[in-house]
């Protein structure tokens, strides 16, 4: 593994692992567990690992966004990459703001070597578009995303939420943890990347 991806791990493993911790505390009754129907037994099971292992705590909503991701072992890519993209400080203060946050399964379902082209110096500009194309300004539960709403990210662009039988997905990427909270925002994590268009 190259050390730029090996940091872009790290970073999102940071991003994923707050999000699962702190995600069964703060999800809202019925529509977290049918999102994350797909997979609870394992969602439960990290959850726990997280909650009791790295962050002692149950309730994320204390910590900010960049907190929260970086407790989280499946979020390192997405936290390599928001420092890569010199956004990592912006995901400390601000908002609120609604992530979309990609795992490393996500990240590494990217045609091969689109990741590590990402994280050049070179493509910072890019990198950052592509991260802002994953929030949204204020609180968004999951509650609030209905079938065909548009969301509009922080950087213009818009997103689409599709709600069937139970499952929601913005832009095709499948809400697998919905509601993780934290002071300045609200993290969805999601089985893939969105690449703006």
């Amino acid at each position: 593994m190259t050390p730029a991806k090996f940091q872009l791990r790290t970073l999102a493993t940071v991003f994923v692992a707050s999000s699962l911790a702190f995600g069964s505390a703060g999800c809202s009754s019925t529509a977290t567990t049918d999102m994350a129907k797909t997979d609870a037994n394992a969602m439960a099971t990290d959850s726990a690992k997280t909650s009791g292992d790295n962050m002692g705590m149950a309730d994320t909503s204390g910590k900010n966004l960049a907190e929260n991701a970086t407790a989280v072992p499946q979020m390192s890519t997405l936290t390599a990459a928001l420092k890569a993209s010199g956004l990592a400080d912006k995901a400390t203060s601000g908002g609120p703001y609604t992530v979309f946050a990609p795992t490393n399964e996500a990240f590494d379902a990217l045609p091969a070597g689109t990741l590590d082209n990402l994280l050049k110096p070179e493509n910072k500009a890019k990198l950052a578009d592509i991260l802002t194309y994953h929030v949204v300004p204020g609180n968004v539960m999951a509650a609030d995303l209905k079938n065909g709403q548009e969301l509009t990210t922080v950087g213009g662009k818009k997103l689409m939420v599709s709600v069937s039988g139970g499952t929601v997905t913005v832009n095709g990427a499948t809400i697998i943890k919905a509601d993780v909270k934290s002071s300045n925002g609200v993290t969805h994590v999601i089985n893939q990347v969105l690449l703006p268009k």
